[in-house]
């Protein structure tokens, strides 16, 4: 199976509100909206909204063992594993297991995600690329 397809369709548009959800327990901080997912694999494209003053201080960091490549859209976010301000533009491939978070927020910021949950870390995982 592959991930699902759209056609073009502005995600930022207010029309377009009623389709991001919030995030299970991260609700008035934080929605998400899925592009595309592969049912059989997990793999997913999908926007996460971090809502002006959100502050996941409460749930700690987080890893995966899974990578994911993200991509700052608009806004601010401190993550503080890496202790830096994202703003747009700013991109990362994080390998499985690495540490991201947590972040806040105080003007909002839109993050794209692109994750790959079937991929999951074994003994030979790849080293980073420096750009």
């Amino acid at each position: 199976m592959t991930k699902s397809t759209a056609t073009y369709w502005n995600a930022l548009s207010p029309e377009n509100r009623e389709r991001w959800t919030p995030i299970k327990g991260m609700e008035g901080m934080a929605e998400e909206l899925t592009f595309s997912i592969d049912q059989v694999t997990g793999e997913y494209t999908r926007l996460t909204r971090f809502l002006p003053g959100a502050d996941t201080t409460a749930f700690d960091g987080k890893t995966h063992p899974y990578p994911e490549e993200v991509f700052i859209v608009s806004g601010r976010l401190y993550d503080k594993a890496f202790n830096v301000y994202l703003e747009s533009g700013h991109y990362a491939s994080r390998p499985p297991g690495e540490l991201h978070g947590p972040f806040k927020t105080n003007i909002g910021c839109v993050v794209l995600e692109i994750s790959f949950p079937n991929r999951i870390a074994d003994n030979n995982v790849a080293q980073p690329i420096t750009p």
